[in-house]
């Protein structure tokens, strides 16, 4: 998708509504950058964001485990993003997702008896993951299959990724999904950027 340089009347436009919103003490979250927040004096705070953003692709017949996961995720300093969350009404949803993915630090597939066989939007945001962990260094982490119950994991994804499964310890799982990413955020913070 090519990018569309901002007019000068679409930024001013922008700069206007985000002042709009601050001064009547309203927290304004731009995704992917941060959070303008009124500092109480009449000034702005901003605070951008920095926790590493998790992308999860799961089943609606899920929904109870990957609210736990989410829950424990957040309280672990990540940023879930599930489609239930985050999309918006009248928002164009195939995009936003896609565009998520994209973002993402990392993509966590949620399997289940529920998830291998079912037919839909669980498998195109599965196929969309591994394209995008196609274009990144072999040796970087991107795509995290966690099994949440007994199930065979897709064999596209089985032959090269290691899964994890997060029963029947659901914290042991948690602590190594944590430790993977932290330990990948140094790992990517000591890479020089590319020019």
């Amino acid at each position: 998708m090519p990018l569309v340089k901002p007019t000068w009347a679409s930024t001013h436009e922008l700069s206007r509504l985000i002042k709009q919103c601050l001064s009547e003490g309203l927290c304004v979250e731009i995704e992917g950058l941060g959070a303008f927040r009124p500092d109480g004096d009449g000034g702005y705070d901003f605070k951008p964001f920095n926790r590493p953003q998790v992308f999860i692709a799961y089943v609606v017949e899920d929904t109870s485990e990957v609210d736990r996961l989410c829950f424990d995720l957040e309280a672990r300093g990540f940023d879930p993003w599930i489609d239930r969350r985050r999309l918006m009404p009248g928002q164009n949803w195939p995009r936003a997702i896609q565009r998520a993915i994209e973002l993402s630090d990392y993509f966590i597939a949620c399997f289940s008896h529920n998830s291998v066989s079912k037919r839909g939007n669980f498998q195109a945001e599965l196929r969309y993951a591994l394209d995008c962990a196609s274009s990144i260094p072999p040796d970087d982490i991107f795509f995290i299959p966690v099994r949440l119950d007994v199930c065979s994991i897709p064999t596209v994804v089985s032959r090269s990724i290691q899964y994890l499964d997060l029963f029947p310890d659901w914290d042991k799982g948690i602590d190594r999904i944590v430790a993977m990413a932290r330990k990948q955020q140094r790992r990517r913070a000591r890479q020089p950027k590319a020019a």
